[in-house]
């Protein structure tokens, strides 16, 4: 083979990595923009197209302003991004939903804000909602504490106390005969139904809806705890014992860790409960949270707070969960590459 062969033949690949490359860099130029692109069509959008008079005008341009600090945190990201690859990996990924989020909420303007298709005092006006964020931001604060506060004390008890039945029933055949098939047939209750005896026995409406949201998590962590540490391999307990563990050993350093996915499981379920029976609760006569808040506009026919209070919920709950998916990567990062859920 002469040299010109060799020459050509180790160009042409460095051409095609080259072309590659430009490819990549391109794809990802414009997977960043789609974002922008939307947030600008969104308020281009809600710039030029004139406003139904049917829908009430806000004190100010707050959907402007949101867009406006959305663009700006955005290109902030995106230029931290290039100082780190799994940060810009991130935000690659997770562009083209951000951009359909901001077209869904031009859709949602246009047909609220500028045609009025929906019955006006059930649809308000994207900027009428972000209002109240304004408005209301003092009550929102303390919604938010109050149910927070209700929401933190009802998680620790029913995850400790779930955990500690779960294994209590595990590990005790009396337990198990005894009490097991009375918590099957009182578990499965909706908490929400126990909302008269709830107002009988507690002293106050707090301890109520502690109660109820506690029931909500404690009976699937206790009953997916059991079954975790009923599928734990007999083996990994007689070797514990050979090893000289003791009774007290054996579950925590072996049941209970072996047991741990379907634990979660079980956390996780009734965390998804417990914001359920949050805003019930607290329909019972609290003096805040969100689903007072939430209630109350209703009855007042706000339905732009009411919004406003399913959106601070919903966020609750995601942030909420993302916490506890990080939690159980860090404490089950012995199982990664196999957890499927």
């Amino acid at each position: 083979m002469n040299s010109r062969a060799i020459a050509a033949g180790t160009v042409i690949p460095q051409e095609e990595t080259k072309k590659t490359n430009i490819s990549l860099s391109l794809k990802k130029v414009v997977l960043l923009s789609l974002p922008i692109v939307s947030i600008l069509v969104t308020a281009a959008v809600d710039l030029l197209v004139k406003r139904s008079p049917k829908q009430m005008l806000p004190a100010h341009p707050y959907l402007l302003y949101f867009l406006g600090i959305c663009l700006v945190l955005y290109v902030g990201i995106v230029a931290a991004s290039f100082f780190s690859d799994n940060l810009q990996k991130r935000i690659v990924y997770g562009a083209p939903f951000y951009g359909m989020v901001f077209q869904l909420l031009d859709v949602f303007n246009l047909v609220t804000a500028k045609l009025a298709l929906l019955p006006v005092i059930y649809f308000p006006a994207p900027d009428r909602i972000l209002q109240v964020f304004v408005k209301d931001f003092n009550l929102l604060i303390s919604c938010i504490v109050y149910s927070y506060s209700l929401l933190a004390i009802s998680w620790i008890l029913g995850v400790s106390i779930g955990i500690a039945t779960g294994a209590w029933l595990g590990f005790s055949k009396k337990a198990d005969y005894w009490i097991w098939p009375f918590i099957k047939a009182l578990g499965p209750i909706p908490p929400v139904a126990w909302i008269p005896i709830a107002l009988v026995i507690f002293p106050s409406m707090y301890t109520g809806s502690v109660f109820l949201i506690f029931l909500s998590i404690w009976f699937p962590t206790a009953s997916l705890t059991l079954a975790g540490i009923r599928n734990v391999n007999k083996s990994y307990f007689e070797v514990a014992e050979t090893l000289g563990a003791s009774h007290w050993d054996q579950i925590f350093r072996v049941a209970i860790p072996a047991a741990m996915p379907d634990i979660f499981m079980g956390v996780f379920t009734g965390t998804c409960m417990s914001f359920i029976v949050l805003v019930t609760a607290e329909m019972m006569g609290a003096k805040y949270g969100l689903g007072w808040y939430v209630n109350w506009q209703k009855e007042m026919m706000a339905y732009a707070n009411v919004y406003t209070g399913l959106i601070l919920i919903a966020g609750s709950f995601c942030l909420f969960m993302e916490l506890m998916f990080k939690l159980r990567n860090h404490i089950l990062a012995w199982q990664k590459g196999v957890i499927k859920w």
